[in-house]
């Protein structure tokens, strides 16, 4: 059974914004990143993951549970990280991890070990926190009741590089202990070293889904070059890789995730 799954999830604003026709699924112990610009539909078809917003037509389930009929025991199980992270100022770290336990009724299992990796003190108060210090307060309020999905939305905003790789080795571990993970990022570095399969979203409609390796594939990019001598021909097909023919030489050269999402967007096209 999927752990996430859309199926012909439409949600029109007019002028062209929105969600149309989404379909697409993640596999249990999955984890899979969802690329497109600002404005593309990531936020949205999140939220409706969520149950934050009911389906104009198609529909969307975690677990097999229906996101918006469901949307209450679907959220207490989840684990999530919105794109702007709300919270109460007038709390503590400590105070707004112990409320969320509460609400969800699970106890937090992990919080202990998560503060430690992401060296965080939650005894101060919200209001004073960094950006940094509060998007490790998210994190840890995501993962610290040990979820068996998770929906990430940019959980690396504001983190520092060390924080960063301290959390792609989170989420590979926890991947390797079988969570399904679904990933919104625009750190492409991230989503390689994370991620299985990528769906690529564009004006609201999927542009691609497919493995890492296989968009890769797809998009590779080949350059032949001319030598005065089969010789040179010969020394410069061994430095470079390429093959050989005659005076000719062609080099196939792989496409980084970034370059393959640039090419569906026209080099950076916004919606």
């Amino acid at each position: 059974m999927d752990a996430i799954s859309t199926k012909g999830l439409t949600r029109d604003y007019g002028g062209g914004k929105g969600i149309f026709d989404l379909t697409f699924s993640v596999g249990e112990g999955e984890t899979f990143g969802f690329l497109g610009p600002n404005g593309a539909g990531k936020t949205t078809t999140i939220r409706h993951l969520m149950g934050f917003l009911r389906p104009r037509a198609g529909s969307c389930a975690i677990g097999g549970r229906d996101c918006w009929r469901e949307r209450e025991n679907i959220q207490r199980d989840l684990g999530y990280i919105p794109g702007e992270i709300s919270f109460f100022n007038d709390m503590t770290g400590a105070e707004f991890l112990r409320f969320l336990a509460g609400y969800r009724g699970q106890k937090p299992v992990r919080q202990k070990e998560l503060l430690d990796r992401f060296e965080l003190d939650p005894r101060g108060g919200i209001k004073k926190m960094s950006k940094g210090m509060k998007q490790k307060l998210g994190i840890v309020a995501a993962f610290q009741h040990d979820p068996a999905v998770l929906i990430l939305d940019e959980p690396t905003s504001g983190l520092d590089p060390l924080m960063q790789n301290r959390f792609v080795e989170l989420l590979r571990e926890e991947t390797a202990r079988g969570k399904t993970i679904l990933l919104s990022s625009h750190m492409f570095e991230e989503v390689e070293r994370t991620c299985q399969r990528v769906g690529i979203i564009r004006a609201g409609r999927l542009a691609a889904v497919d493995s890492v390796e296989a968009l890769r594939k797809r998009h590779l990019r080949s350059y032949t070059v001319t030598l005065d001598t089969p010789e040179r021909a010969e020394s410069f097909a061994r430095d470079f890789g390429g093959q050989q023919d005659g005076c000719r030489v062609t080099v196939t050269a792989r496409q980084s995730l970034e370059e393959i999402f640039l090419h569906y967007y026209g080099g950076g096209e916004h919606d």
